[in-house]
Formats: structure tokens, sequence, C-alpha cells
């Protein structure tokens, strides 16, 4: 993937003279960007050589003109250059011009003492103009979309090799199961068990599990789990955990009901003949809880979970309705979804 290229060369202070960061992953963008204003330009050296420009208000001839001046008392400049919508398929309407052609011509021949970052958090820019395929031959462009559950690992094995740390791969799935793909929250939770483990130590299953920081999500897949194993009384002791956390019966059915949906829909797409990656697109969920979906929906047969999402759409009638006190309601859907799991098909 490029972005793990690029910030291994950055690290190594090997710099391009242009990047090009687009996409809606913020936290990618932002670790490049911090990357680059940690090893390109000192501290001391900021005020003078580190220059943002938002180009909404900034037209580009006057970045360009900064970007060919000469560092202050410094070895190099760094210029970051927010939202360049001319890069997009249709440019947003602004009330400066910018004059592309100066950057074409700046981009033939950069500046050796100046790296010029474009910051684009769009979904997608328009890889056909001119001026993108020049950034691809001058420098680096860097996509930073949603990571793919292979590179979620791989980013997750950067992070613990900065700390100076190991981690099994276990504990990394446990990371995303409690974090989905915030990645900003998988940094702050593997800071924080690098800190329990001390420099050298090994995250485990078992210290993921310990450490964890838990969410609802997560919580209602650990349900389902329960369910899958026909464990009632641990269903009801995560249920009660939640209660003692606040959390509202009818989110959580909501959460629970999402969970079994996802189960089903990649079980019937499997028979189907569909592959993992055909169901991603056909979903439109993240191929880590496809992977994981399709696990717990060997625990199930089809007429089991079909029975499972009518006994869901019943009890958010019930609570909707006021037939049932709801969390007399959700305990008891607990009890009806394991008798579900014993009963044979």
């Amino acid at each position: 993937m490029v972005y793990f290229d690029a910030l291994k060369e950055i690290k190594k202070k090997q710099f391009d003279p242009v990047y090009l960061l687009y996409g809606t992953e913020t936290y990618l963008i932002q670790d490049i960007q911090q990357a680059l204003v940690k090893n390109a330009v000192p501290d001391e050296e900021q005020d003078v050589n580190l220059s943002v420009y938002d180009l909404e208000e900034v037209p580009i001839q006057e970045v360009m003109m900064d970007a060919e001046t000469f560092p202050f008392l410094g070895e190099r400049k760094l210029l970051l250059c927010k939202n360049p919508s001319f890069l997009k398929a249709k440019p947003d309407k602004l009330q400066i011009e910018h004059d592309v052609s100066v950057l074409q011509r700046y981009l033939e021949q950069p500046a050796e003492y100046s790296i010029v970052v474009f910051i684009a958090p769009y979904e997608k820019i328009d890889e056909r103009k001119k001026i993108v395929k020049q950034m691809k031959k001058s420098g680096k462009v860097i996509p930073c979309q949603s990571l793919k559950e292979h590179e979620m690992a791989s980013w997750v094995q950067s992070l613990a090799k900065d700390l100076h740390i190991d981690i099994e791969s276990p504990a990394i799935d446990v990371f995303i199961q409690e974090n989905g793909t915030n990645l900003m929250s998988i940094q702050n939770e593997l800071e924080k068990m690098a800190l329990y483990v001390g420099e050298g130590g090994t995250i485990t299953k078992e210290v993921a599990d310990l450490l964890a920081a838990h969410n609802s999500q997560s919580s209602a897949l650990k349900l389902v789990d329960a369910v899958m194993n026909q464990n009632v009384e641990k269903a009801i002791l995560i249920y009660k955990d939640l209660e003692k956390q606040n959390e509202e019966p009818i989110a959580l059915l909501a959460l629970l009901a999402s969970q079994f949906r996802l189960i089903y829909q990649s079980k019937l797409l499997q028979q189907k003949g569909y592959t993992q990656n055909q169901m991603t697109q056909q979903i439109k969920a993240h191929p880590f809880a496809i992977k994981m979906a399709l696990g717990r929906a060997r625990g199930f047969n089809e007429q089991q979970l079909g029975t499972i999402m009518q006994l869901l759409t019943d009890t958010d009638a019930s609570m909707k309705q006021g037939r049932m006190e709801k969390n007399l309601a959700f305990e008891l859907l607990l009890y009806q979804l394991v008798h579900v799991k014993k009963k044979r098909a």
C-alpha cells in the first residue's frame, strides 16, 4: 500500500517534492501530515519554514511563489495546501481563481528545498486530469481510504513496532472487533496496552480482552456469541453490564439485529456462491465485519437465522408499542434466542 511505503520513507527522511493525500479516512491523512511536519522541518524552524494554505481562499499561484522561495535559515520548507478542489472532476465554485498552469510548470521542475503537500479530503479525485498525472510523475499520490482487513493488521503491527512492542494476531482481532475501523481509537487502545506490557513486551489476546475499552457494538457481538454457544447466563450478564452503563434496550436491540442481519445476509450470499469480496460490495460492509459474520454464520442454519430475525422484529414492535416493559422484553428475547439455537431445524 502506498500509504505504508510513504510513511516508512518519511520516517527515514526520504522525501518527495510533492505529495497528494486524498480520501475520506481523516486519520491516515493526518498521520502522513504529522510525519512530514515532524521529520521534514525541525521544531525551531516551523515558525518560518512551515506554511499552511487553504486553497479555497488562496490562489495556487501564490503558493507556488512561496514554494520557489528559499527556506529561511534551514534545509527545507514544508507547504501544506488544503482543499485543492481543482483536482475534483467538478471543481467547487470559489471567489478566487486558480491558475493551474503555474502548478503544472512547477511540477516539471520542483524546487529541491520545498515539499508541497496537497490535502484533498474528497472520496475521489479526477485521475484523468493532466495535473494529477504530473503529481504522480513528480511525487506521490497517496489514497487515504478505509483500510482493508489485511491492511488493518499491517497498520496495527506498524504502530506496535513504533511503540517497541509485539502484538499477537488474535489480539489484533480483539482491537478491530472492539473499535471497528476507528483508527484513532485503535491507536489509543494500543498505546494504553503498550504502557501495560512495557517496552519489548507482547500484547496477547488475554491482555487485549482484559484492557480493551468495551463498547455497545462489540457487546452486541458478544451477545451473538453467547446465543451461538447456548449460554443464556453469559448473555444476561453481558446485558446487565450494559444496563449499568445506561444503554437503551431499543438501541441494543437495533445493534443485535444489525449483527444477526449481517450474519444472515452473509450466509445466504455464501450459499449462492458469492466470494467474500463480492459480499463486501453487495452488503456494503467492511471486509473484517464480513469475515467475522461468516465465522459466526457457521454456528447457525438458515431456518434458525430466519426465526431469530422474526423474534427480533416482534420484540422491537413489543417495545415500541409498549406491550411489554423494555428491559423485560430484552431479557425474554435472549432466552428465546438461546432456545432457537438449541432446537434442531
